[in-house]
């Protein structure tokens, strides 16, 4: 009833997994990851304890397969279950259970594993592992992109409900106290994949910090739009001068935290490009609402 992906990029030590399934709020049970230790995907009649534990056993020196001998070989139900591991350096295993419901089976890539129970066949995994391989960008792109892949072979034979993506780095979640890169999870949806990724565009901009590639100089320009939006939201009091000073630069900061935009808040004469177009964008909004209120 489900298909998943475990994966890491050695280009930055992300680890990662992505799941889609035919079954309610899957991001509670299947994904598991540590940063700089591996990742873990355990479905089919979930055995959850298998998330800690393994991540467990690969922290203390255990290789992928090795984890899954040992949690496997402790368990009755077994044949139930299924199982994708991935470690911190790219190696990666798998297990599926005798009894879980056909089509069922894993395949093992470079730096990923795909695996997949109640499904349309192997077309399924060999598209994740497939695309994951091929595309290019942030693990969690990737890891979405092999969703996609999975679901255009066949996916879940029942059909879709949720997902969920799970991404881990050392000092990457909110404000560097944890290492949630990224954890989103889809609860019930006609198309969680999609509905996945639209999610993952809001946490990109509310979680994620400024690209440096990103970041512009406000200008002339920028200092009078700012200070325009500034005015109209209440943050600015100032004359429209088109200079970024201390009373603007206070009114943006200010501003940016009212607006969940805390990861990119900045104490230079910086601003973040896609900060600029989200609030150019909402600003618009605001316009039209207000036009019709007033």
């Amino acid at each position: 009833m489900t298909f998943s992906i475990v994966a890491f990029d050695p280009a930055n030590g992300d680890l990662g997994v992505a799941v889609q399934s035919k079954f309610p709020n899957v991001g509670v049970s299947i994904p598991f990851a540590r940063a700089g230790v591996g990742a873990v995907a355990t479905q089919a009649y979930c055995n959850t304890g298998y998330g800690p534990r393994g991540l467990g056993l690969l922290a203390n020196g255990a290789s992928p397969q090795q984890a899954i001998d040992i949690l496997t070989g402790g368990d009755g139900q077994r044949d139930y279950r299924q199982l994708g591991i991935i470690d911190a350096s790219g190696r990666s295993a798998g297990f599926t259970g005798a009894r879980c419901f056909d089509w069922a089976g894993e395949l093992q890539g470079r730096c990923c594993a795909a695996q997949g129970n109640t499904l349309a066949g192997p077309a399924v995994v060999q598209n994740m592992v497939r695309t994951f391989e091929q595309e290019q960008g942030a693990l969690a792109e990737r890891l979405m992109a092999a969703l996609h892949a999975g679901q255009a072979g066949g996916g879940d034979r029942r059909g879709q409900q949720s997902a969920a993506l799970l991404v881990v780095r050392a000092g990457g979640g909110y404000g560097g106290f944890d290492d949630r890169y990224a954890d989103i999870s889809v609860y019930d949806h006609p198309n969680p994949i999609v509905e996945l990724e639209r999610l993952y565009a809001i946490h990109r901009l509310t979680y994620f910090r400024s690209d440096p590639q990103n970041l512009v100089r406000i200008d002339g320009t920028i200092a009078n739009e700012l200070q325009q939006i500034l005015h109209a939201r209440g943050f600015y009091q100032g004359v429209v001068t088109g200079v970024a000073d201390d009373a603007t630069r206070k009114a943006l900061r200010d501003f940016m935290g009212w607006e969940n935009y805390d990861e990119r808040i900045r104490e230079d004469d910086l601003i973040d490009l896609e900060v600029l177009a989200d609030m150019r964008e909402k600003h618009a909004l605001w316009l039209k609402a207000h036009a019709r209120n007033g």
